[in-house]
């Protein structure tokens, strides 16, 4: 049900018109979706506004609607004709929707719409002389977070995102796309107001974490675990990438914390082009039971080749 206009404006029925075209000009200004593109209320606050000031803006309106003779929208109340005016609003496309009587003066006449949204938004979006006048404003942006995994987010992925609106987008998700950055598909975002550019879908990608990846810019930091064995004798080892398991050779006596650099098995720099590297790193790990024979071995070694590491 329609709200009475001079409350939607904040006036009283003893205003004048320039009273209640001030008011409207105010409540316009801050509640219009250019001046707030991402804000679902403030458009339906505009829309109100609109409808309010279609309504008690035009004198032939208002004394009519004070006479009870039509309603808040416009439309003609039990018993009147309505002579030959009709129902004015702002439809889902934010296009106004109105007609006058004959001789009727519409508010995008003198003091009306064209005026006000000249006033705001400049000649461009203003009314045209001796017409209802309409405008143009761009539709929302929506937005939507997607999570991605990390390999989706190094190789590069085909998503399909489903929008709170129920609209399904094809998404392709670039190699190298970093965690919070933003993809922007031009046009897909809500329809634009009285025939103005849809605006775009604005999609924020989130990362998961990987169980053995982490990221340092484009480089892939990533553990090797190694046995005492293979620490001390040297191993060739199958290391895990992104784009698949490589071998790496481990020379004789490699210390925990030593890092090994695979070429060109990190990320591409989406900027430049060039892809970084994967750092193995090192972690030396004890049996879980150190048996009669290992320990013996270490005492008589330690006897005669012991070395101290915390000396220089």
């Amino acid at each position: 049900m329609a709200v009475d206009p001079y409350k939607v404006l904040g006036v009283s029925k003893a205003s004048s018109d320039t009273e209640i075209r001030r008011a409207f000009r105010r409540l316009a200004k801050e509640s219009h979706p250019d001046i707030k593109p991402d804000d679902k209320v403030a458009a339906e606050r505009f829309k109100q506004v609109a409808q309010a000031y279609d309504i008690i803006g035009d004198e032939d309106k208002r004394r009519r609607y004070d006479r009870g003779e039509i309603d808040a929208t416009g439309e003609p109340r039990g018993g009147f004709a309505g002579a030959g005016y009709g129902a004015g609003g702002y439809g889902a496309g934010g296009s106004y929707a109105g007609a006058r009587g004959p001789g009727g003066r519409g508010p995008a006449d003198d003091l009306g719409f064209g005026d006000i949204f000249s006033d705001i938004f400049g000649n461009s979006r203003g009314g045209q002389s001796g017409s209802r006048a309409s405008y143009q404003s761009r539709g929302q942006d929506v937005r939507y977070t997607l999570e991605v995994d990390f390999v989706e987010a190094v190789s590069g992925a085909r998503k399909r995102v489903t929008l709170p609106e129920g609209i399904v987008l094809d998404l392709a998700v670039p190699e190298g796309v970093i965690d919070g950055q933003v993809l922007r598909l031009k046009g897909k975002g809500e329809r634009g107001y009285g025939g103005g550019a849809s605006g775009d879908a604005l999609v924020e990608i989130k990362i998961r974490a990987h169980a053995s990846f982490t990221r340092n810019g484009d480089d892939i930091l990533s553990k090797l675990l190694l046995s005492i064995d293979e620490a001390i004798l040297g191993a060739k080892i199958e290391v895990p990438t992104v784009g698949g398991s490589v071998n790496l050779t481990v020379p004789k006596g490699t210390s925990s914390g030593r890092t090994f650099r695979l070429r060109g098995k990190g990320v591409k720099n989406t900027t430049t082009g060039g892809v970084g590297d994967q750092l193995v790193t090192v972690d030396i790990v004890m049996p879980s039971k150190i048996d009669d024979k290992l320990s013996y071995f270490l005492s008589e070694w330690r006897q005669t080749k012991g070395y101290n590491p915390r000396e220089g």
